[in-house]
């Protein structure tokens, strides 16, 4: 950022200022928006460019999955068929055990219950009593968790231990009705939310302060990104403290200064601003017909024509009725028959100049006159032609 503003800088110090007024009103008028364009355009670049923390993770801060089976009570008439999802038998009366109630030789008939799976996302030095939101989804045949509340449930990491556990009331959004003729859902009913249905009963250990050495790991790799960011990091720390070692990481060094402030220096890292760079690419989404383009996409010298051909038939029968008193007539139906053949007459043959921009290219193409459709296999043309200069990416 010091190196967009500085030049600036010297043009509005008291002593300019001075000269400007001796050199004539309109003069010096014509200077000063001059100058104000200059700090317009000087914003305007300066905003563009994207903080350090939106697109880069830094090593270690994470969040982790977790994961648990549970039960949720209290449907009304929507949960499992026990017959049909024998888990949710086993699960209903093992838990009933649990609290000293014996059902092994009972027969459970109930649609009141389900099992669930619930999922929640474990933030980043999360500490012990601290609260996390959780998703409960249904695992067998209920039609909806409406009204339901999830039963103590433990939640698991990757290792299998315990991080968590939820309880709590089901947040539904969506509910289902249903009728002998006809019936409407909105939204899932058969997935739920719980705020806050989350306790963290055991943390991650990880010592960001202790750290003295780091690796920021780019969103969108890319060299001339990883180039820039250590630059600008380097720019700020006053030494070599950053080094791109590939498109994807930066390796940083905490300066001896920051030693005991290592979450100040991230803080102060984040904030710095780097103008990220991106390979020209096009994509293309050929189920839905959606195609986007990035701004360095450029195009040689081509010419594009475009045109269809449609045939189009209608049949038009006709009713031929025998005239009156007539002896041994009968209606007959006289097919009528219409073809009419579109050879895509007004389409002209564009040429696209060299280096054109984004812009211009999509000019070129509209003045065609072409849908989506179409511009996804002129585009794939243009590539293989080899007059489009950008990486063509089919999701």
């Amino acid at each position: 950022m010091s190196s967009t503003t500085s030049p600036l800088r010297p043009a509005l110090s008291p002593s300019r200022g001075r000269g400007l007024r001796t050199w004539g009103g309109q003069l010096g008028a014509t200077l000063l928006v001059s100058l104000s364009l200059l700090l317009v355009i000087g914003c305007s670049t300066a905003s563009a460019a994207s903080r350090i923390k939106d697109i880069v993770d830094f090593e270690g801060i994470r969040e982790n999955m977790l994961v648990g089976y549970g039960l949720v009570v209290g449907l009304d008439g929507t949960g499992d068929t026990l017959r049909k999802a024998p888990f949710t038998q086993q699960s209903l009366t093992a838990m009933l055990e649990r609290l000293g109630v014996n059902t092994r030789s009972a027969i459970l008939d109930t649609d009141n219950v389900a099992a669930v799976m619930v999922t929640a996302s474990l933030p980043p030095f999360a500490r012990q009593g601290s609260r996390v939101d959780v998703s409960v989804s249904t695992l067998g045949d209920a039609k909806s968790l409406l009204g339901g509340t999830l039963l103590v449930t433990p939640m698991l990491g990757a290792d299998g231990e315990v991080y968590a556990v939820s309880q709590g009331a089901v947040a539904v959004a969506g509910f289902k009705a249903k009728g002998q003729g006809s019936a409407i859902t909105k939204g899932v009913p058969t997935s739920g939310r719980i705020a806050n249905g989350g306790i963290v009963e055991r943390e991650v250990g990880f010592e960001l302060s202790a750290l003295r050495h780091m690796r920021l790991a780019l969103k969108n790799p890319d060299f001339t990104t990883a180039r820039r960011l250590a630059t600008a990091i380097n720019t700020f720390s006053g030494e070599q403290t950053a080094l791109a070692t590939d498109p994807t990481t930066v390796s940083l060094t905490v300066p001896d200064r920051f030693r005991d402030d290592v979450v100040g220096f991230i803080g102060q890292i984040e904030q710095l601003r780097v103008d990220p760079d991106q390979r020209a690419r096009v994509v293309i989404d050929e189920t839905s017909g959606v195609i986007v383009m990035g701004s360095e996409v450029r195009v040689n010298t081509v010419a594009i024509a475009q045109g269809n051909l449609t045939i189009r038939v209608t049949e038009t029968p006709q009713v031929s009725q025998p005239g009156p008193f007539s002896q041994g007539g009968t209606t007959q139906v006289v097919p009528r028959t219409n073809i009419d053949v579109n050879e895509g007459d007004g389409k002209k043959l564009v040429v696209l100049k060299p280096g054109v921009s984004l812009q211009d290219l999509v000019d070129g193409l509209n003045a065609l006159g072409i849908g989506p459709r179409d511009m996804i296999s002129i585009l794939q043309a243009i590539k293989a032609a080899g007059a489009l200069q950008a990486e063509i990416e089919v999701m």
